[in-house]
């Protein structure tokens, strides 16, 4: 059975590449957000075994997106992307809880490895 990934990003170049590196794994996406209170509204009907988030985004940005999906499910497994690689972003998304850390441009390899992490 194939696991369940929210994309949560504002971009559709993402959401495509997301696709096309899941296509024929164990992942499948089944939830596109493109923003973080899409995400929180769409979680609790879509329950997916992992969440990528995105932290800039238009509106409530990933990090305020991620609290309040930890907040909903405190066992939600968050994996954080973003091309912000300062350590206090990635201190800050472990603090909430996120499994791990994509940075942009991730290869297939990285997004596999780090998906798999999560739902351990």
């Amino acid at each position: 059975m194939k696991k369940k990934v929210m994309v949560v990003d504002d971009s559709r170049i993402v959401h495509k590449k997301m696709a096309e590196f899941l296509e024929g794994t164990d992942f499948e996406i089944v939830c596109f957000c493109r923003s973080g209170e899409e995400a929180v509204e769409r979680y609790p009907e879509v329950k997916p075994d992992v969440v990528t988030v995105d932290i800039v985004m238009p509106g409530a940005g990933g990090m305020a997106a991620a609290r309040k999906l930890r907040e909903l499910d405190p066992d939600a497994r968050l994996l954080m992307v973003s091309s912000l690689a300062y350590d206090a972003l990635v201190d800050e998304a472990v603090a909430i809880g996120a499994k791990g850390f994509v940075f942009k441009p991730f290869e297939r390899p990285q997004l596999l490895s780090s998906l798999e992490q999560a739902v351990k």
